[in-house]
This record gives structure tokens, C-alpha cells and sequence, in this order.
């Protein structure tokens, strides 16, 4: 079809889509009647309409009827990447839409926008839209790095998916000089060759000053730190020792051998465990720290946890979800002082089955305050003097690490998958500067905890999904069918196999990971399994836990540190003193859908916080080694680099840019990187030889070379 014909039959059909009054949606086959024309040239009409859709001009329905954009346009929140291109998130859609920089129509990250979608999802390409317009800025302040230049400045946000640098007028600077850490707000969003313009409304500090890069970040993340006056004075009613009134009711097991077991330098003492064994039965006892007892209902530090959702533990500092004086005073399980504590009590047999529980309101005592580091020494390592200095509680961590181990074989027989990937332990010097970064070490006592806190967990669940009682579910939804099909089309070609019927079984996942163990290709199977999983979050139905393999399940363990912990334990406590009626279930049904759907929110921006805490440490720490060789593994790929992970975990990238032996390729369907000139092939989970090209402070980033 000539150029000129096919542009005027476009806005033929644009005019009459778009500006007849009359017009309704039509599929190909009426629109054909409509306008006369012939079987023969259908293909035509075909071809103009699919253009037009192409480039958002019109819409068409599910059922292939075209109409106006508006009509199928849907709402969602643009993400960009520096590369210039972007996604939109659409809430109740299984994958992101694709969009091209030439269609994002000036939207900025994180705005609020509508779009048409011009491209359905097909095999493994995503679905492609166009942004038709920005309903809501999200995004009003940001924090970067100011540059300075003769009459003007601007400054390189540290949000690496912040495509462009913000215009800064000089007289809008604050007096800002190359090198501040500065907050921005945003006057202007720019769009087509604009950037964005602000001014600076506060200086951070200078990028090499001592705490300048941590504060960049908890500023960027708009991370509460000061707690509200209002807060603050609502702590003088608040006592400093538990006042003996509040013994009434509860039920004293002050005289029973209690100990907490947590890291060294952990402050907030938020559980206690109990365990006694007699007539082929474990009584454990799950103690939690009663945070309700003093944070009620609408108070100015209720409402101020839930805002803050969660307690976020970067590199060189926690920032609490409750004030000092509750999470390390009054609330924490400290030893030898008394405690109000809410408490989960099992029977539990030598099969792992709980038998019978209780959760009731209890008063504690602590024994000892035991390190994971020491009862390691006992069980483990055997170390005279420290069983010596134990001496009477040596027989309660031998039956505790009895009990551990039935719960775990339990968990481990129903099917849960345990993805054992290091997390990182980062010391840093009294300047703020990171000495030494290796794995985080999870040993029997690390483990031990763990299984008290699930079982604990899984049983108040269960009691309150029966109850049928408003409650927030810590839920983890079974993976998508798509991306499990592609890891088991994909495990073929190491002769492994999962079955998959309607959805796939947390069994066969851990089957297949304990099927890899000690192989070569243990890594890349394991992270490309991880990857095919959904993110775990709070809901207020029971829908259970994947990756427990648990049909119920809560976070009850926590409520220090945890809005959702201490929500429920109102919930609980309500319940145990016969205040549920129909006005209290009703309240809580309005409410708790926000409370789970915004602890979900607080959760996920702790966790980037953290995550980009640790990798400006590991961009300071590996400056140190420019110029050096590492062996690593092979542990991401994207169209324009390869992702090597070292053995203490810090991770970098080689760019495609950098590999000088030819042209390479990225074949996602098998996560490799292929030499189209050799022949040589990168695999996900290949060991390699990488040496430290370079650090950027600012991105956040690591560059390798292959050696």
C-alpha cells in the first residue's frame, strides 16, 4: 500500500473513531461493512487499524472491538530506568508494561499516569503501552549530588532510575558547592530535551563527610527519623519498670528457666522462649514482648508506628518503628527485670505435630540474655568454658536444638523451600567506613530461633483463621504458572524436571533444590527458582505461604519492630478478654485491609533502603581494590551486561561495553551471553575471573572486567 493512501485511510479511520458522535466500537469484520470494504482488501483495513493502535491513536477491547484510547486506557505508576525507556505497574496485573522513551509523553518516575496499551503481552515479550497522560506527580522532593557550573547547577539524583539531572538556578542553589549531598524539590518536570527544575531546600553535607551517604539515603527514601513532640511527651506516661497493677489477670511464669537469643549488638528483645520435655511431649513457650499493653489504640504512638510501618536497620544505625524507651526499655525482654509479654504455649510431639496451645497474657523473667554466638559454642563447638559458664541452661539449648530439628524435618517433609543465600554482614570502622564485609553466618542457634518463630507463628494463624476473627495474614501466593513453565523448559537442559499441573507444589521446588546441592549448576537453578516465586506480603485473607508450605501462617513475633505484629496482638488480646462483639469486628474489618496494604508499602521501602545502604559500603570497600582480581560468579544478565557476584557478596557488572572479543548477545530464554563472532558462551552460575575496573559512589555501582 502506497505511503499516501495508507495515511489517508488512517485518518479516515481515526476521524471516524475518534470524532463521530455516533460512532461505537466496532470489530474489523463491521467497521469492513461500514465503510464498503471488500473481503480482498480486509488485510488493509487490518493493517491501518493495527497501526493506529500501535501508536495509542485508538483502543481496542478484549473482545477486538476499536474504539476511543480513553475506553481501554488503564491506570498505574510509571517506573523509569536511566536508559531512558520505562514501566508501568498496573495493580492487579501479573507483569509490567513496556514503555518506549518516544512514549512516555514527559512522565517522570513514579508519577500516577493512564495509558493505552498498543502491544498485547505474546510468548516472552512484555505487553507495550503509551502514556496518554500524567493524572499525579509522586514524586515532589529527591536527594543527589550537587554539580556546580559557572552560572547555574544541577544535580545527579541517587536514584539510579531517575533518568535525568535536575536544573538548579543559581539563586536557588542555597549556596550548594560540587560535591553537596542535597534535597531537591522538583518546580518543574521538564519533558521532550527539558530536564526537570528545582531548587535546593536542604544541604545533607559533603559527599565525603562521615554519615553524609547514609543520611543521602534516608533522606532519598523519606524515611522518618525524629520522632513527633506530640510522641514524645505522650512517653511521659509511660513507666520505666512494670508496674505490679498490671500483673492482674495474667498468668506468672516468672519462676520458669527463660532465655532470648539474639545477635551481640541486637537491643529490641522482642521474644523469649521457654521448653521443658516430659511424657513424650515438648511444652515450648513462645513469650513476645506486650507492646500493646502500652501503644493503644489511636494513640499519638499507635498512629505513629503505623505510619512508620516498620523498624529499618541500615549499615550504621536503626531507625526503631517505636521510641527507645518502649523498644530497648520497657517493651524489650532484657534480662533479669520483670516484662508483660503476650505468650504462645504448645504441646508439641516428637513428630512435630502441636497438639494442644494456649495464648494468653503473661508476666516473664528473664535468665539469661544468650548470643546466637554463644549457644553455637555450646551446641557446636563444645566449648568447655562457655558450657561451664551455662552450666544450668546447657540442658534446655540440647532440648531446644532436639525440638528444632523435628519442626524443621516436618517443615522440610510438607515441602518447604529453604533458599539458603548468604545475607551480609558489614562492619564498619568509627568513621563510617566499611573494614570488613562477608556473609552473614546462620548457625544452629540462628536456625533454632527461626523454628520456634515459624511454628509460634503458624499455630496463633491457624487458631484465629478458625476463629474466623479479622486478622493480617502473612501471605505468600503460589508462583506464577508462566514463570515456573519457563524454569522447568529451562532445567530440561540439565536433565531436571518439576511437575506442574494446575500450579506447581512447594515440594517440587525443594525436591529439585535438594537434587541440585553441590552440583555446578546449584546457583543458577537456585536463583532463577527464587526468581520464579512472588513477593510474600500482608493481607487480611488466609491464603497461605508458598514457600513454607504452610496454610496459614502470621507474623505474630515482632511487634517491636512490626506494625502487623502488634496490630494482631491487639486483635488477640481483645478476643481473650471478650471484647470481639459485632462493633469491634466491624471496626476491624474497615480498617485492617489499609494497615496490611500499607505495612506491605512501609516493608518493601525498608528493604531498598537497606539493600542500597549496603551496596554504597561495598562501592567504599571495593575502591580499596582497583585493579584486582577476584573469582566470582556469574549471577544476573541483562541486553548490555553480565552481573559477577564475589564470595563475601558483593556483586558488580561487566559491561558488554568492556568485553573487547566481539560481538555478544543475550539469549534470556537461557540466561546466556553468546559470542555471535567465537562462539563462546557466559552462563548464569558460571564460575569467572573478574578484575575491579572502576566504583561510582553516586550510582552506587561496581564495574568488572573479565580477567
Amino acid at each position: 500500500m502506497k505511503k499516501e493512501i495508507f495515511n489517508n485511510r488512517k485518518n479516515i479511520l481515526k476521524d471516524l473513531i475518534l470524532n463521530n458522535e455516533l460512532y461505537v466500537p466496532m470489530k474489523t469484520k463491521e467497521l469492513a461493512i461500514l465503510l464498503q470494504v471488500s473481503k480482498e482488501q480486509r488485510h488493509e483495513l487490518q493493517e491501518v487499524l493495527d497501526a493506529l493502535v500501535a501508536e495509542g491513536t485508538i483502543g481496542v477491547t478484549k473482545k477486538g472491538k476499536y474504539c476511543k484510547p480513553e475506553t481501554t486506557a488503564v491506570t498505574g505508576v510509571y517506573e523509569s530506568t536511566r536508559r531512558g525507556f520505562g514501566f508501568v505497574v498496573v495493580e492487579g496485573r501479573e507483569d509490567d508494561i513496556f514503555i518506549k522513551e518516544s512514549d512516555s509523553n514527559g512522565a517522570f518516575h513514579m508519577d500516577k499516569v493512564r495509558i493505552t496499551i498498543t502491544n498485547e503481552k505474546k510468548k516472552d515479550r512484555r505487553a507495550e503501552g503509551k502514556v496518554l497522560n500524567v493524572l499525579e506527580h509522586q514524586i515532589t522532593e529527591l536527594v543527589g549530588t550537587y554539580q556546580k557550573s559557572k552560572n547555574y547547577g544541577f544535580v545527579i539524583p541517587d536514584n539510579g532510575k531517575i533518568a535525568y539531572d535536575v536544573f538548579i538556578p543559581q539563586e536557588k542553589s542555597l549556596g550548594a558547592v560540587t560535591g553537596h549531598k542535597v534535597v531537591v524539590k522538583i518546580n518543574a518536570y521538564g519533558g521532550k530535551g527539558k530536564n526537570p527544575e528545582g531548587q535546593v531546600t536542604e544541604i545533607i553535607g559533603h559527599i565525603n563527610d562521615p554519615g553524609t551517604d547514609i543520611m543521602s539515603i534516608v533522606k532519598g527514601y523519606d524515611l522518618p527519623v525524629e520522632f513527633p513532640d506530640n510522641v514524645m511527651n505522650s512517653l511521659k506516661d509511660i513507666p520505666d519498670e512494670v508496674d505490679s497493677k498490671d500483673y492482674s489477670g495474667r498468668f506468672d511464669i516468672r519462676d520458669m528457666q527463660m532465655v532470648t537469643i539474639d545477635g551481640e549488638d541486637a537491643k529490641d528483645l522482642d521474644d523469649a522462649i521457654t521448653i521443658t520435655e516430659e511424657d513424650g511431649l515438648f511444652h515450648l513457650g513462645v513469650h513476645i514482648a506486650d507492646v500493646s499493653h502500652y501503644v493503644t489504640e489511636g494513640s499519638p504512638l499507635d498512629k505513629e508506628a503505623l505510619k512508620r510501618g516498620t523498624s529499618v536497620y541500615l549499615v550504621d544505625r536503626v531507625i526503631p518503628m517505636l521510641p527507645h524507651k518502649l523498644s530497648n526499655g520497657i517493651c524489650s525482654l532484657n534480662e533479669g527485670v520483670d516484662r508483660l509479654a503476650l505468650s504462645c504455649f504448645m504441646d508439641i510431639d516428637y513428630k512435630g505435630n502441636v497438639l494442644s496451645h494456649k495464648i494468653c497474657e503473661t508476666v516473664v523473667k528473664v535468665d539469661r540474655r544468650m548470643s546466637y554466638t554463644n549457644v553455637k559454642k555450646i551446641l557446636v563447638d563444645k566449648d568447655e568454658s562457655v558450657i561451664a559458664e551455662y552450666k544450668e541452661l546447657v540442658p534446655m539449648f540440647e532440648r531446644m536444638e532436639k525440638l528444632a530439628a523435628i519442626l524443621r524435618d516436618k517443615r522440610y517433609k510438607r515441602g518447604s523451600v529453604d533458599f539458603d543465600f548468604p545475607e551480609t554482614k558489614i562492619t564498619l570502622n568509627e568513621k563510617g567506613e566499611p573494614i570488613e564485609i562477608k556473609p552473614y553466618d546462620r548457625n544452629v542457634a540462628t536456625r533454632i530461633i527461626e523454628d520456634f518463630m515459624l511454628i509460634a507463628n503458624e499455630t496463633v494463624a491457624e487458631d484465629y483463621f478458625w476463629q474466623e476473627m479479622p486478622f493480617v495474614y502473612r501471605s505468600h501466593e503460589n508462583p506464577d504458572p508462566e514463570k515456573i513453565a519457563k524454569l522447568g523448559t529451562f532445567i530440561n537442559n540439565f536433565g531436571y524436571s518439576i511437575r506442574i499441573g494446575d500450579e506447581v507444589h512447594p515440594k517440587e521446588l525443594q525436591k529439585l533444590l535438594t537434587k541440585i546441592e553441590g552440583t555446578a549448576e546449584e546457583n543458577l537453578i537456585a536463583r532463577l527458582t527464587l526468581r520464579s516465586m512472588k513477593r510474600a506480603q500482608y493481607t487480611t485473607e488466609c491464603v497461605g505461604h508458598f514457600g513454607l508450605a504452610a496454610k496459614y501462617y502470621c507474623h505474630f513475633t515482632s511487634p517491636i519492630r512490626r506494625y502487623p505484629d502488634l496490630q494482631i496482638h491487639r486483635i488477640i488480646k481483645e478476643n481473650l478478654h471478650g471484647g470481639m462483639k459485632d462493633k469491634r469486628v466491624d471496626h476491624y474489618n474497615k480498617i485492617l485491609s489499609e494497615v496490611a496494604k500499607h505495612a506491605s508499602t512501609t516493608e518493601r521501602r525498608a528493604d531498598d533502603a537497606e539493600r542500597d545502604t549496603d551496596k554504597l559500603k561495598m562501592v567504599q570497600y571495593m575502591e580499596k581494590y582497583i585493579g584486582d582480581e577476584f573469582e566470582g560468579v556469574i549471577s544476573g544478565m541483562t541486553a548490555w551486561g553480565i552481573y559477577v557476584e564475589l564470595p563475601n557478596t558483593i556483586e558488580g557488572m561487566v559491561s558488554l561495553a568492556s568485553m573487547r572479543d566481539g560481538y555478544y548477545v543475550y539469549d534470556e530464554n537461557h540466561y546466556e551471553m553468546i559470542n555471535e563472532n567465537t562462539g563462546k558462551v557466559y552462563k548464569l552460575g558460571q564460575k569467572v575471573k573478574v578484575i575491579v575496573a572502576g566504583t561510582d559512589r553516586i550510582l552506587r555501582t561496581i564495574d568488572f572486567e573479565f580477567a
